[in-house]
């Protein structure tokens, strides 16, 4: 399936938010996901399907000032 990830193409056979997040080694609940703008909350991450062509992005918290 192509997704556009964080801006960038990806081929990934993922069907669920949950797997594309395993598959590109994010961990944590902490992490922020959305799909074509709209946010997924990680209690629905594992029955979020994909389709082709979807625009994820995923946001990691970071420190600093």
């Amino acid at each position: 399936m192509k997704l556009i990830v964080n801006g960038e193409a990806h081929e990934i056979d993922a069907a669920t938010l949950a797997e594309l997040l395993a598959v590109l080694d994010y961990e944590g609940n902490w992490l922020a996901t959305a799909v074509n703008s709209d946010v997924v909350h990680a209690t629905a991450r594992a029955r979020f399907q994909l389709n082709d062509g979807d625009r994820i992005e995923i946001l990691a918290p970071m420190q600093g000032g």
